[in-house]
Parts: structure tokens; sequence; C-alpha cells
């Protein structure tokens, strides 16, 4: 171990960080070493690099293997058994099971919790959401439920499938909703539940309060409170690239994915970061808001160029918004109250009249993005 190594991980022990073996841990020079809350705990085999890269109070890194996180925040009391993150934000109280593969673009918002083996990018599961094991998603959002005990669920087995033949090399203009943004914010929503061993090809829209059974892809949309089971159609004819008018259906999906992912920024910079300015530990929570809208210009930037590339290899004219010259309106919600609050809780203090006027505060915004597009 370097003079430098060794003299960071006395630092932090000093602080009264946890290091289970300092031998097999290793800390970035890169880090912002006031960044890593004291109370965190890194287990053998933790390597953390970036200047992106925070800990929150209570983080336990590493428990059932090692750990690489590049540029990932963690929330307080976030759980990772074993795995790698890379521009990764986790938010509190999350449990992120053994052997994960989280990339670019992902925010898990507060407990969230998956089992092992689970590749994620450009992926926002909102608050409670669940996944199983053996499962890749990849440019998606996905809300419902309403609390630890009432959330919307994936089973094991289940994949996203993002990815098409069309086009020059191949397209992603292919992101899904499992719900969305303007409603899936407040925690009022119904859950959704995909069963295992099974699989979406986007772009998809699944509705709250459906049921997709086990062992099924689906390839239409699913609809609110409906629970669906497909059969497989056989089908053998020429390859062709798509129709102009389901090349109009993919560029509608993506606006309004695009819409919800704007609506979702607008949440996090007119809420989360006020309230997070008076949290209890203003640098830590601030820091993650931050970091998570940092994530969602990421995704916005990258479903723009993924979206534009298609409608240009197809004669259509590109996307172009005029978003950032429109004023949008302010944020009707009592964000100075409870500031002692935990975001969820500030969330269930929401009397239903006031959950009804942010949803339609949302929506506003989601409506000035798409009536943007030109």
């Amino acid at each position: 171990m370097s003079t430098r190594q060794s003299a960071i991980l006395r630092h932090l022990s000093q602080k009264g960080l946890r290091i289970i073996d300092p031998r097999q841990t290793w800390v970035g020079d890169d880090v912002v070493l006031d960044r890593i809350h004291p109370t965190a705990t890194l287990y053998p085999g933790v390597r953390l690099s970036g200047s992106r890269t925070l800990v929150g109070r209570n983080v336990v890194l590493g428990r059932e293997g090692s750990v690489v996180a590049i540029n990932s925040a963690f929330g307080s009391g976030t759980h990772v058994a074993s795995g790698f993150l890379e521009d990764a934000v986790v938010h509190s109280d999350a449990r992120i099971g053994a052997n994960c593969h989280i990339r670019g673009g992902c925010l898990l918002e507060e407990q969230v919790k998956t089992g092992h083996a689970v590749g994620l990018k450009q992926t926002i599961l909102m608050s409670f959401t669940t996944l199983g094991s053996l499962i890749n998603f990849c440019d998606l959002l996905m809300a419902g439920g309403t609390s630890r005990w009432d959330h919307s669920e994936v089973g094991s087995g289940f994949i996203h499938f993002n990815f098409t033949p069309w086009g020059v090399h191949g397209g992603k203009a292919t992101p899904s909703l499992f719900g969305d943004v303007v409603s899936g914010a407040f925690l009022r929503s119904k859950r959704i539940f995909l069963g295992g061993a099974g699989g979406v090809v986007g772009p998809r829209s699944i509705g709250y309060g459906s049921v997709v059974a086990a062992g099924q892809v689906v390839r239409k949309d699913v609809l609110a409170r409906r629970m669906v089971l497909s059969p497989v159609v056989p089908f053998d004819r020429e390859v062709a690239p798509p129709a102009s008018d389901k090349i109009d259906d993919i560029r509608r999906r993506n606006i309004e994915y695009l819409a919800q992912l704007h609506s979702l920024r607008v949440w996090y910079h007119s809420v989360r970061l006020n309230r997070a300015a008076n949290a209890s530990e203003p640098l830590f929570e601030s820091a993650l808001v931050s970091e998570s809208i940092t994530n969602l210009d990421f995704c916005i930037a990258e479903r723009s160029l993924h979206l534009s590339e298609l409608l240009e290899e197809n004669g259509h004219p590109p996307l172009t918004t005029e978003i950032s010259s429109t004023p949008l309106p302010p944020s009707p919600l009592p964000v100075g109250r409870n500031c002692g609050a935990s975001h969820l809780e500030w969330i269930e203090s929401l009397s239903d009249e006031e959950a009804q006027l942010g949803r339609n505060w949302l929506e506003s915004v989601a409506m000035i993005f798409r009536n943007s597009i030109r």
C-alpha cells in the first residue's frame, strides 16, 4: 500500500469511518474525503474513486463481496452487498443485492430493493420499487405503490429489451414508462407487478395497478388495472424497416418519456433541492440531490440523441425543443414545512388536495415540454 493511500485511510479511520480491513480497501486520490460520512462501513474489497463519489450516514458497502464504486452517490442507510456501480445515484435506505452492475444515468430512490445479479443502465426506479434477481433494465422509468409494503415489483429473470435492428447501426429509441413521474412522485398510485421470466420490448407503457403474468414478452401497451397474458403469435416475413407511422409512434413515445424526465428534473430542483438545504445534514443531502439532477440531465441528453438519430435516418426532421426559453410554473407545494422530516415523511404529510396540486403542477411542466417540440 502506498504512503498516500495509507494516509487517506488513516484520515478516514480517525474521523470514525469503519474500515474492516485497510489492506483490502482503496479510496482514490480524486475522492473528496469530506463526502464520506464517518458513520459508514467499508468491508474488504471496497474501491471508491471519482470526485462525484458520496457515501452518506450509516452506508454499508461490500458485506457480501467487493464493491467498485466510481463517481457514485449513496444516501443514508443504503446497503450494497457487492458489485460494480459507475455514475449511479442511490437514495436513502436502499438495499442493493450481490453482484449488481449499475451504470451511467441510474437513479434509485428511497427504499428501492434489488436481488442479486441485477444490471441497470439509464434506469430510474422511484421509491419502494423492488426488483428480483437476474434482471436487466436499460432506458426505463418505473413507479407505483405507496410504501415499503405496497410497492411496484418485478419478478426474477425479467428483461427490458431496448435495442432494435433497424437503421444503419440499429437503434435505442426505446424507452419505456412503467407508471410515470407526475403521479408516481406522490406515492399514492396503485402498484405495478411484472411477473418473472419475461420481458418488455420497448418502447412501451404499463399503467398503474396492472399485472403482467410471468413467462411472457410484452409487445403492446398495458392499460391501468389490467391483468395481461399475451400468447406468442408466430410469423415469418421479409425483413423490412419500420413504416412511417411506426416512426411517428416511436417519436411520440420518446417525447412522452422525455416529458416525464423533465418533470422529474423540475421536481428535484424545485422541491428536493430546496428541502435538502434545510435537512439535518445539508451537505450530504444537497450533494445527493445535485448528483441526481446530473444523472437526469444525462438521461435527457441520451434519449434526445437516440431519438434524433432515428428520426434523421428515416428522413424525419430532427428533434428540436425550445423549453429552455419557456418560463416554468413555480411549485405550489409547502416545501418549507416539516424541515426536519425525511423526503418520504414529507410526502406522506401532504394532504390529498396538496398532492393533487402537485400533480397538476408536474403535468403542466410535462405539457410545456410536449408543446416545445418543433
